[in-house]
């Protein structure tokens, strides 16, 4: 198969994927390539807050205001390690741009900066990650496990996590109750 590069796109699981770390996700693709592919699912918020998260690393947030920003599920390897996706990308100690607009900061700096008021001003926080082997990805997409579509940062950033998945298959034009969870061949 064909290499593509899926970086700044959407994953849709499809009504069939049975895997349930995910199963009805909205996954980010951050970064696909020759060595594989990384993403961050953007629909599974946990029941951890930003706020208790930022008291968990010892980092003092300036008020209340993060009790109410979840910490979502980002995918099933190293859930013991934090990722923020934000808006603009600017510049941190370890980050990966996705596209121009959007990066995926790993390091604390980000961390302090967004307690103290002065991070970027579009965030979204996961434990977690979801990696995939050279050319797996692409296999699972000739399984039909995944729709794909470019990725839209009002749909990461601007909508609550439950409506997130819905906004991405109507981006597609594609309403997810008619999929159905059997994959055809032609």
């Amino acid at each position: 198969m064909n290499s593509v590069d899926l970086t700044q796109h959407f994953l849709i699981a499809m009504p069939a994927m049975v895997d349930p770390h995910f199963a009805k996700t909205l996954t980010l693709v951050c970064e696909h390539n020759e060595n594989g592919a990384l993403g961050i699912i953007v629909n599974r918020p946990t029941d951890m807050n930003l706020h208790g998260l930022l008291e968990q690393v010892k980092i003092t947030p300036r008020d209340d205001t993060f009790h109410s920003v979840p910490v979502h599920f980002g995918g099933p390897v190293q859930v013991d390690r934090g990722f923020v996706l934000h808006q603009p990308v600017g510049i941190w100690q370890s980050t990966l741009a996705v596209g121009t607009e959007i990066g995926l900061t790993t390091s604390r700096d980000i961390l302090e900066a967004v307690a103290r008021g002065a991070g970027p001003r579009q965030i979204l926080v996961t434990l977690g990650y979801a990696g995939w082997a050279p050319g797996q990805l692409e296999h699972e997409l000739a399984q039909n496990a995944w729709l794909t579509v470019p990725a839209r940062t009002d749909i990461l950033f601007d909508m609550p996590a439950e409506e997130r998945l819905a906004a991405a298959m109507h981006a597609l034009g594609v309403d997810y109750a008619n999929l159905s969870d059997v994959a055809g061949h032609a």
